[in-house]
């Protein structure tokens, strides 16, 4: 099968996830990268375009000059991904889907709930992919939870726990640091910190592996860190659509935390444990038996966890692994086949809404909101 072609938008020299891009995209040999806008500064990001093996003519010094040369290509490329800061997204996105290229985006896919539904609206139109990168959906050991809630295997689901907290935005002398400052900032990041930046990725894994929707919610926010105009610390109360309760906490300023993305997900006659920083394992606790821990790579997991899973068993994936998991299901899903798991921008609009509940609930003395998009309510 012929290599799709790919382009990225952002992820220059120095990014945070610009490797695990190019590594995920790569990992496979399904995707070959032609086409590159990877820098704010044009000639930089055209000089480390080329230094990845793109052609002069195909490094490109934005975002419009690669959309305007590729859509006039015969062998224009497939994908483009959009890994560019969070309010560039909706502009960059809607662009290339109307033009028609399918594409990936980073999350959040925009910075309001009417630009997720106006991408929604055009992914249906162009009748492309528009995939968002949640990329620990694509863990094969949370493809496993998945298959099994959905054969009904712990019963139905109660009450999941989901934290993603970590400590490394916990200096109070931080704030120039260009990595960090931007995630506090509103006109960078709109109106959410750290719920919008990592408190979605845990709710995204609670809907994912339940297939369930949130529903409402009640939400608590601080800042915690002198002249942060967005909060570093939020806890989350929430309710799906089939009754299932959770709780979320989301904090950049819990020392002691490293990665800090963990769940837990409880039914009827059984329960699991998932974490980040161990992604090999699931602890599995049956009603009236013992835990048992389910291992990456061995026999008996579901079809879903076995297809994802690349390397021998008691062997690490990581973070780029799973990545270039979303990109085999891209493949799959731009071949025109069903398969695989792809968060799409209908996860893209729902995890919005639900920042914009959040952020409306705190602000409200934690009353409870209505985190449905309005479309589909």
């Amino acid at each position: 099968m012929a290599k799709l072609k790919w382009g990225m938008i952002g992820g220059g020299q120095g990014s945070q996830i610009g490797p695990a891009h190019r590594l995920g995209a790569l990992a496979d040999g399904l995707f070959e990268m032609t086409a590159g806008a990877l820098d704010v500064d044009p000639e930089r990001g055209r000089a480390f375009a080329m230094s990845l093996g793109v052609a002069e003519d195909r490094a490109y010094a934005n975002w419009q000059e690669m959309l305007e040369g590729e859509r006039k290509r015969d062998d224009r490329v497939d994908l483009v991904t959009v890994a560019t800061p969070n309010n560039t997204h909706f502009e960059i996105t809607k662009a290339f889907l109307e033009a028609g290229f399918h594409v990936l985006c980073e999350k959040p896919m925009t910075m309001t709930v009417e630009e997720g539904e106006e991408i929604v609206r055009t992914a249906r139109a162009s009748g492309k992919v528009c995939a968002v990168n949640y990329c620990y959906s694509a863990y094969p050991m949370v493809r496993q939870m998945k298959a099994m809630v959905a054969a009904g295997e712990i019963g139905r689901v109660r009450s999941i726990v989901a934290n993603f907290s970590h400590g490394h935005h916990a200096a109070g002398d931080d704030a120039e640091n260009p990595r960090v400052r931007w995630r506090y900032d509103p006109a960078q990041a709109g109106i959410s910190g750290q719920m919008a930046d990592c408190g979605i990725h845990a709710l995204h894994l609670a809907t994912f592996i339940t297939g369930d929707e949130i529903e409402k919610l009640s939400a608590d926010f601080a800042s915690t860190v002198e002249g942060r105009q967005l909060e570093d610390d939020a806890m989350v109360n929430f309710r799906m659509s089939g009754g299932t309760v959770g709780r979320l906490w989301s904090s950049s300023i819990a020392l002691g935390r490293q990665h800090g993305l963990d769940i837990q997900i409880f039914g009827e006659t059984g329960g699991f444990r998932w974490a980040s920083e161990q992604p090999n394992q699931v602890y599995y606790h049956k009603l009236g038996g013992r835990v048992e821990i389910m291992e990456k790579g061995e026999a008996g997991l579901g079809e879903d966890a076995q297809r994802l899973s690349r390397v021998a068993i008691a062997h690490p994936e990581g973070f780029p692994l799973a990545v270039a998991n979303i990109y085999v299901d891209l493949a799959a899903r731009i071949a025109g086949k069903d398969e695989g798991n792809l968060p799409t921008a209908e996860d893209g609009l729902r995890s919005m809404a639900s920042v914009y509940a959040a952020v409306a609930s705190a602000r409200d003395g934690s009353a409870w909101v209505d985190a449905r998009p309005p479309m589909f309510r």
